[in-house]
């Protein structure tokens, strides 16, 4: 019986090794991701790679960065910064807590960048909470990839000639949230309270809110030019206007929202009457962002009707 047993937990174990690998297509697309840099404005570039867009600002001082993308992709990224300048990594803002766009900190403070962020950032890499979405609590972040510099008011950088806005905005995409603004690039880095391709999305377990993220989007609007190129956290780069049109529709679906609520209107009912369904083709981005900004707008504004 022993015996007989053995090939059958030999192909079992087997099965289970195999199950545990990653998929072909997966290491694949791993090895696959390109990492790339293009020019925003002055000395500063955006970069995409794997996860939320980065920016970097380089000159003889040093390089500044904007967030830090999936630490699979760190040695690319500093790679392609070479491409742009041989000088040293300096300093490193996060524009939100996400791992997308925090995930390679731990990589740049080893090779010995000096991080910014938000105190309400700081706190939610200590104790994480559940993941918008599949509610999944993400691990403690390690010490070397908590921000050391803290600020909480509006702050600048003086840095290869270029000034550099750390806005910090109330809750939005979550309640530590900060825009970058390069001045003379007149570049502007939203994270995630703007996306030029999807609707609002509010994390509302990482302390964000949907009617916050709104009234934020006008400070975004007030920190533009007419030639500032509006960056994204996702979504391609685009410039004021759109900026206004977002923000228009997301006002124009709150308060028809807000009056479907006056009139007595159920969750269901205002769901059916599709207020965002003028908007979608234009807006784009993913599907389920549409019940998530409605559904959040039900549970805000009913919430203030109480």
């Amino acid at each position: 019986m022993r015996t007989s047993l053995l090939p059958a937990l030999a192909l079992l174990l087997s099965s289970l090794a195999h199950a545990q690998q990653p998929p072909a297509a997966a290491q694949q697309q791993q090895q696959e991701v390109v990492v790339k840099a293009t020019k925003l404005g002055g000395d500063v570039y955006g970069i995409d790679g794997q996860g939320g867009r980065m920016a970097a600002l380089v000159g003889p001082e040093g390089v500044f960065l904007v967030d830090a993308q999936s630490p699979r992709v760190t040695d690319k990224i500093v790679a392609a910064i070479k491409e742009l300048s041989p000088s040293p990594l300096k300093l490193l803002v996060n524009t939100h807590v996400h791992a997308d766009h925090t995930g390679g900190n731990e990589n740049f403070a080893k090779l010995g960048v000096t991080i910014l962020g938000r105190p309400a950032l700081r706190a939610q890499l200590l104790n994480p909470r559940p993941a918008p979405g599949n509610g999944q609590v993400p691990p403690v972040a390690p010490p070397a990839a908590l921000p050391v510099v803290m600020f909480d008011a509006p702050t600048t950088v003086y840095f290869n000639g270029e000034t550099v806005q750390l806005v910090p905005l109330n809750p939005a995409h979550t309640d530590g949230d900060t825009a970058v603004k390069f001045e003379r690039a007149d570049v502007l880095m939203t994270g995630d309270v703007f996306r030029s391709a999807g609707f609002p999305a509010a994390a509302i377990t990482n302390g964000g809110s949907v009617l916050g993220t709104i009234n934020e989007l006008d400070r975004l609007i007030a920190m533009a030019g007419p030639n500032t190129k509006v960056v994204p956290g996702h979504g391609p780069v685009v410039d004021r206007a759109a900026l206004v049109f977002h923000r228009d529709m997301a006002v124009t679906v709150r308060d028809r929202v807000a009056k479907a609520l006056r009139e007595g209107k159920t969750a269901d009912e205002i769901r059916a009457s599709k207020p965002t369904a003028e908007f979608e083709e234009r807006v784009g981005g993913p599907a389920n962002f549409i019940a998530q900004f409605v559904d959040g707008l039900i549970t805000e504004l009913g919430a203030q009707r109480r």
